[in-house]
């Protein structure tokens, strides 16, 4: 890998730290904005489907082909631009995400909103991918940890509440509204980050050699990516078909983006019950959230009692997916404390990878074996982590910051070592 020899934080040395501090709001507002309109077409593709006269099946194509391009996109943009200034790459993505969602808001046809939805794709790997390690570059050293838990609770927002705001905006004035709301919200981000953030010199150019490297002999990483893949596709093969699923089960139309705000509710107290135990408890929080997933969407799969019983459901569906953003991101950090960005990358990958194909399998699913068949699938891969999860812990190997770096020897065992 070759390196450009930067100290973390001493890029922000000097810099006062409330224009710091106010950069990293733009980027957070950016990564809200880029997960948002990955996700957005979930609690709309029964309206998008019936405008623009596709099945609900071939309308989940607007959440799998992102997914599918920024699985690729978050180590090509990574590597591609290793030595451009992360403002203007950053800039460049968030301006093309969020002119893509104006060109979805006046599409008169599907293929249009796809090929929206590939740039789309192309935004959210190559940001995200880059935005998690950026606070070193912009606030002193000591506020690093707080400000890049606030870049990353931008996913976990996005991911809870995006897709519900989203949703009850879609229901009271349409589904073309709610893209061009995301499209504002993105070229709003673009104008902040441009006049808020400073110049952010590339400090490490990766290769495509340090991806490989970085699983290798890394059994902690790879066990973070697995449970990631389970997990995440789990949750998107019903979650993208959550519209049908609640309809199935007797909520009116209407009550769609109320139960989607429960859902988002209940996700943010999760994230912040998860950020509580994951300090001392990684690995049993990895195990809960599975087992939470897997009851709420078995239970949901067997009952149609009406709202009530569907709502409570909902919540705790949310609960258990509103820590899966931070748990996962810190299980992968740290399995790998050297090699943040490339494992990261490997992270982001997976992550979009697994909702794209999550979305592709929902697709399946609830064209042969309706609203149900998703629940049942969705519930099997999220329990299908807990004999990872549960097996003996395991410590990292290799887990080099540069590529062809032997580790360190320690005696002590790695976060991943928690019970």
């Amino acid at each position: 890998m070759t390196t450009v020899d930067h100290t973390p934080g001493t890029a922000a040395a000097g810099r006062s730290p409330l224009r710091g501090w106010l950069a990293v709001l733009a980027v957070t507002l950016g990564i809200f904005t880029l997960m948002t309109s990955e996700l957005l077409p979930v609690g709309l593709l029964t309206p998008i489907g019936s405008d623009l006269d596709v099945s609900e099946g071939t309308a989940g194509l607007m959440v799998t082909v992102p997914g599918l391009v920024a699985a690729l996109s978050a180590p090509l943009v990574t590597v591609a631009t290793g030595r451009v200034d992360r403002r203007v790459v950053l800039a460049v993505l968030i301006g093309t995400v969020g002119a893509a969602n104006l060109a979805s808001a006046f599409a008169t046809g599907f293929t249009v909103v796809l090929i929206a939805r590939f740039l789309i794709g192309v935004g959210v790997g190559g940001f995200w991918s880059l935005a998690g390690g950026i606070a070193l570059r912009l606030v002193p050293e000591r506020h690093v940890p707080h400000a890049t838990a606030v870049i990353f609770g931008g996913v976990e927002t996005a991911s809870v509440l995006g897709v519900p705001t989203g949703t009850f905006i879609g229901d009271l004035s349409g589904w073309r509204t709610a893209f061009a709301v995301v499209g504002l919200l993105g070229l709003t981000a673009l104008v902040l980050m441009v006049c808020l953030m400073p110049r952010v010199p590339a400090a490490r150019t990766v290769t495509f050699a340090d991806l490989p490297e970085v699983l290798r002999g890394n059994a902690g990483l790879r066990t973070g990516i697995a449970v990631t893949f389970l997990v995440v596709t789990g949750h998107f093969t019903a979650y993208t078909f959550v519209r049908p699923v609640l309809r199935e089960d007797g909520v009116d139309g209407g009550m769609v983006g109320v139960m989607l705000l429960a859902f988002g509710i209940a996700g943010i107290c999760g994230n912040f019950v998860a950020g509580a135990l994951i300090a001392r408890r990684l690995r049993a929080t990895v195990a809960g959230l599975s087992l939470v997933l897997t009851a709420a969407m078995s239970v949901l799969a067997l009952t149609g009692t009406g709202a009530v019983t569907t709502g409570a459901l909902m919540v705790l569906w949310g609960l258990g997916y509103g820590a899966v953003p931070v748990t996962l991101q810190s299980w992968i950090l740290d399995a790998a404390p050297r090699a943040t960005e490339a494992a990261s990358s490997l992270y982001v990958s997976a992550f979009n990878l697994s909702i794209a194909l999550g979305a592709l399998l929902g697709g399946a699913a609830v064209e042969s074996a309706g609203a149900a068949g998703v629940l049942w699938i969705g519930a099997l891969l999220a329990f299908l982590t807990l004999p990872l999860v549960l097996r003996r812990p395991c410590r990292p190997g290799v887990a080099a910051g540069r590529a062809g770096e032997e580790p360190k020897a320690s005696g002590t065992p790695s976060g991943l070592d928690r019970s």
